[in-house]
């Protein structure tokens, strides 16, 4: 049987990266959170924590991790069944992975309201985040992956509606005979990171081919838009961050009428499915009136 003190100080260090932050967040001392690591780490005779700037957990501190968030979500649901019996300890995390995106429109006025939890949200590329349930560090994710992932379950959400826009300024500089490959080429445009292929994706369905352009890295959903209406470039842009921009002319479509609709799916562990089960339910509730379905 595995000390749950000892392992629920190892989880605090992962979560918060440093000792001291741990200590804070379960508290106790510095020297304690340090020694109850040591002693599990001695107990099963591996190391679990990389110790750094920040700390992070090692394969084997990462299942551990892991395995501290399944039985935190099973003792919550079974504390609901039993009546809500009265929390013995820290409430637990659930760890998820989301695309920026959705973290920026619909997604966190899903977990409002879903009490008894802590959330640690973990930000990729909706391309990408089904990996990290893959992998075993999260227990669910947002992502464009249609099949469910090995032991987990999937459901559809709906499709996240993107337009290609740029300010006033921006198209009479660039675009001032309209769209064309040779204005894409030289047109600078906004890209998230190396993982975004959303303006890859558009011009591939505007124009049957990718076109290289230059273009500016922004890794925020709201600089973005910052982006765009500062003039810096086009860019791809969720319908509902810019429709208001759009309304009052500040942003316009680069070309009217195209939008590019990108299918969102939902993914959770089964082993922690009753756990997870209110989540899921407001995630899917909230998706149905946010995102356009099919």
């Amino acid at each position: 049987m595995l000390d749950y003190a000892l392992l629920e100080a190892v989880a605090a260090v992962v979560r918060s990266g440093s000792f001291d932050k741990a200590a804070q967040e379960i508290g106790v001392t510095p020297s304690a959170i340090s020694q109850r690591v040591k002693l599990l780490e001695e107990r099963l005779g591996t190391g679990l924590i990389v110790r750094g700037q920040p700390c992070t957990a090692t394969p084997a501190g990462k299942r551990l991790c892991r395995h501290a968030e399944e039985v935190g979500l099973m003792e919550h649901s079974l504390r609901s069944e039993l009546g809500g019996l009265v929390p013995s300890g820290p409430a637990p995390t659930v760890r998820i992975a989301v695309n920026a995106d959705s973290l920026a429109t619909w997604f966190l006025p899903a977990l409002s309201g879903l009490e008894g939890r802590l959330f640690d949200l973990v930000l990729d590329d909706e391309s990408n985040t089904a990996e990290w349930l893959r992998r075993g560090e999260v227990s669910a994710a947002v992502g464009i992956a249609p099949g469910p992932v090995q032991g987990c379950s999937s459901r559809a959400l709906g499709m996240q509606t993107y337009v290609a826009t740029a300010s006033p300024a921006f198209m009479r500089r660039w675009f001032p005979d309209g769209l064309d490959e040779e204005a894409v080429r030289h047109a600078p445009c906004l890209t998230f990171n190396t993982k975004d292929a959303l303006q890859d994706r558009w011009l591939v369905e505007t124009f049957g081919r990718p076109i290289s352009r230059p273009s500016h890295w922004i890794p925020s959903s709201g600089a973005f838009v910052d982006g765009a209406l500062a003039g810096l470039g086009w860019g791809m842009n969720p319908l509902s961050l810019v429709k208001a921009h759009l309304e009052q002319g500040s942003l316009v479509a680069i070309r009217p009428g195209s939008q590019l609709m990108v299918p969102l799916y939902w993914h959770w562990s089964r082993a922690v499915e009753k756990g997870l089960k209110d989540i899921t339910a407001s995630i899917l509730r909230t998706a149905r009136a946010r995102l356009a379905q099919a």
